[in-house]
C-alpha cells in the first residue's frame, strides 16, 4: 500500500489544492493527515489563501480515502463539516515487524514518545519542520508543513510504500530526503 503523509494544511486553499494534485499524481492508496486541517491558530500567520470553507470541500471530496489524527487547532466542530473522522489522537498501523505510531505531535512527540517497541517509527507532524531522528530504540518522523513550513523548510509532505519513507516538495513533487526501514 502506498500513503501519501501530510500535515498542517492550516486552512490555505492554495497549498491543499497542490496536495490534492500530488496526490493524484502519486497514485496513492490513502492519504494520512497528521492534524491542523482548518484553522491558522493565533501562533501562526495566515497562510496563503486562507479559505477554510473551499479546504473542506477538496478534502471531503478525497474524503473515503483519508484517515486523519487531530492537532492542536483542530476542533469537534471541524468534524461537523468534514466527512471522515478527525478526532482521533493517534493512528497506529504495522508495517513488517515495525509498528507506525501517527500522532500531530504536540501531546506525543520525540521528547514525549508513547510507549514504543525496538525500530518502531514516531511520525508527527505540528513543528512544521520536516524531521529524521534516531532517539534511541525508536525513529521519529515529520514530513512538515503543507502551507506554513519554518526554519527555512519546503512546503512538504512524505509518501511511504515498501519500507521507505521519502519527503517531497509540494511545489513540484521532487524528492529531496528519504529513510528506509
Amino acid at each position: 500500500m502506498k500513503l501519501m503523509i501530510a500535515s498542517d494544511i492550516h486552512g490555505s486553499a492554495a497549498f491543499c489544492a497542490k496536495m490534492a494534485e500530488r496526490f493524484r499524481e502519486e497514485d496513492a492508496d490513502r492519504l494520512l493527515l497528521l492534524g491542523d486541517l482548518l484553522y491558522h491558530g493565533p501562533r501562526n500567520d495566515l497562510p496563503l489563501e486562507y479559505e477554510p470553507k473551499k479546504v473542506i470541500e477538496m478534502l471531503n471530496a478525497l474524503g473515503q480515502r483519508i484517515f486523519c489524527v487531530q492537532g492542536n487547532c483542530d476542533a469537534d466542530v471541524d468534524q461537523m463539516v468534514l466527512k471522515f473522522p478527525i478526532c482521533a489522537e493517534y493512528a497506529v498501523f504495522a508495517t513488517g515487524s515495525r509498528l507506525v505510531y501517527a500522532s500531530h505531535g504536540h501531546i506525543f512527540n520525540d521528547e514525549n514518545p508513547p510507549p514504543l517497541c525496538e525500530g518502531d517509527i514516531l511520525l508527527c507532524g505540528h513543528t512544521h519542520v520536516p524531521a529524521k531522528k534516531s532517539c534511541g530504540n525508536f525513529t521519529y518522523l515529520n514530513p512538515g508543513s503543507v502551507s506554513i513550513p519554518k526554519e527555512n523548510s519546503a512546503h512538504s509532505y512524505m509518501v511511504y510504500e515498501d519500507g521507505l519513507f521519502v519527503w517531497k516538495n509540494i511545489l513540484d513533487g521532487k524528492a529531496y530526503d528519504e529513510f528506509s526501514i
